[in-house]
């Protein structure tokens, strides 16, 4: 395999990695959300700073991995990566959670 392909397949790996990686950190989000209830304007504040730092990763991905050149499947594989996560992983731990939280009350 050449040192260029080689290249390539390690930015699609990183790429579906940190995109696992940004919805793991959001399902992080939304289990605090869920055990400790927010109102929508700091709901809305969280995402904001979610959406930001997730750009910015992605946008350092492409920075040093990449010499910064744009690329469409380096972005898709970042949501393929978040989809993966959420429908294998994400949903299966959200569904315990949620028994879980029977048991479990956080009083204000």
């Amino acid at each position: 395999m050449s040192t260029y392909l080689a290249m390539e397949v390690r930015l699609v790996w990183m790429s579906f990695v940190l995109g696992c990686i940004l919805m793991a950190s959001y399902d992080l989000l939304r289990w605090f959300r869920f055990f400790v209830p927010h109102g929508l304007v700091w709901t809305g504040i969280a995402d904001f700073f979610y959406w930001i730092c997730a750009a910015v990763m992605t946008c350092l991905l492409l920075f040093y991995d990449d010499s910064g050149i744009v690329r469409a499947y380096v972005i898709a594989c970042v949501f393929f990566g978040m989809i993966f996560y959420d429908k294998i992983i994400g949903r299966n731990v959200f569904h315990l959670l949620k028994k879980l939280k029977k048991w479990y009350k956080i009083k204000r």
